[in-house]
């Protein structure tokens, strides 16, 4: 038993295993209790960085399990240099994956803490990740005792073909972080586009945009490229809260300033009563039309987002139409006069058809 216990494989094997079981208990009992308490608290960057050292113990410990064992008797020198460059490259690039973990989370945070709920753009993310990947790699490279000046120079020269075989990604690519520096669309905002595609931004991609149209959620793709060419209407800048236009007809034997009156009142009461409205916005009514069998006339009331305009423009015609039935404000079917000529005096009376 004791010649095996001393046999330098067994020794060897032990440090291994025992780093990745020390690091596994670590994971389980140490990091595990530490989100635990991270969660009492109400701040978020305590979360943050322990979710960026997830599985971080398990290779520190391991590697360092994997160099103990090395330096048990003697190695080949060869395989010595070897694993110790592994064991570097892997303790760095945990460092890295920590890094990079800790900077895209940090930019979702931020950018939740000044938009509300809303959620950094993907692009955004996927190049502060990048950045602090290069990064990395760069400092891997130089313990390696790699020199990194012609592999930079090389990647400037590539780079020149790179581009132009990657046109339209590199096009897409630099559109959308022109779209997130114009702040002009933004996630959640509710866009239109020239060619009629709309509904509400979702996210902002390396190469597109995606939208998810209303009311049925479907999502619409948009190459970066063709939304920044695009002429663009935002229903959601510089607010939110936009009006909401109801066209209505009354006869002409109604009284307009009765009309004027019950369609105002009935507008404040839905403002008031059905979610969506901005009860301290006046609706306004104009007539502006006599039209061929009624008075025409527009009621504009207004609404907190794009969303409420459905809701508020049903509940008002539905409560207008009864209000007028009660007032006995009649909505007129469409008329058209026709008047005969050459005939009889009585084909030469006017006679009124309703059209259909």
């Amino acid at each position: 038993m004791t010649e095996f216990l001393e046999s330098l494989w067994v020794q060897r094997v032990g440090f291994v295993v025992g780093g990745l079981l020390a690091g596994i208990v670590v994971e389980l009992v140490v990091v595990r209790r530490a989100r635990q308490l991270a969660a009492k608290t109400r701040a978020k960057w305590d979360d943050l960085l322990i979710e960026s050292i997830r599985g971080v113990p398990t290779i520190w410990l391991g590697s360092g399990g994997v160099y103990l064992a090395l330096n048990v008797g003697t190695a080949d020198p060869l395989l010595l240099s070897t694993m110790q460059n592994v064991l570097m490259v892997l303790v760095i690039g945990s460092v890295v994956m920590t890094g990079m973990r800790a900077v895209g989370g940090g930019v979702e945070m931020l950018s939740a803490r000044r938009n509300g709920a809303i959620k950094s753009p993907t692009l955004v993310i996927s190049l502060a990740r990048l950045a602090v990947g290069v990064l990395g790699i760069f400092i891997i490279l130089q313990n390696l005792g790699i020199n990194i000046t012609p592999l930079i120079t090389a990647l400037g020269i590539g780079g020149l073909a790179v581009a132009l075989a990657l046109q339209d990604t590199l096009g897409n690519l630099f559109a959308g972080v022109q779209i997130i520096l114009s702040k002009q669309v933004r996630p959640r905002d509710y866009v239109r586009l020239s060619s009629g595609e709309e509904g509400w931004v979702t996210d902002v991609k390396s190469r597109n945009t995606t939208i998810q149209t209303f009311p049925d959620g479907n999502l619409v793709i948009v190459p970066n490229s063709v939304l920044a060419s695009s002429i663009v209407k935002n229903f959601s800048m510089p607010r939110t809260a936009l009006w909401v236009s109801v066209e209505v007809g009354v006869s002409y034997d109604s009284d307009l300033e009765h009309v004027e009156t019950v369609a105002l009142d009935v507008a404040r009461r839905v403002l008031r009563e059905v979610d969506g409205g901005m009860p301290g916005e006046d609706p306004i009514i104009r007539f502006h039309t006599f039209a061929d069998s009624s008075v025409n006339f527009e009621v504009r009331m207004m609404v907190r987002e794009f969303e409420s305009q459905g809701p508020m423009r049903h509940e008002f015609i539905k409560r207008l139409h009864r209000r007028f039935i009660d007032e006995g404000i009649e909505i007129p079917f469409p008329i058209r006069t026709v008047v005969m000529k050459g005939g009889s005096d009585t084909n030469q009376a006017a006679s009124s058809t309703p059209v259909s």
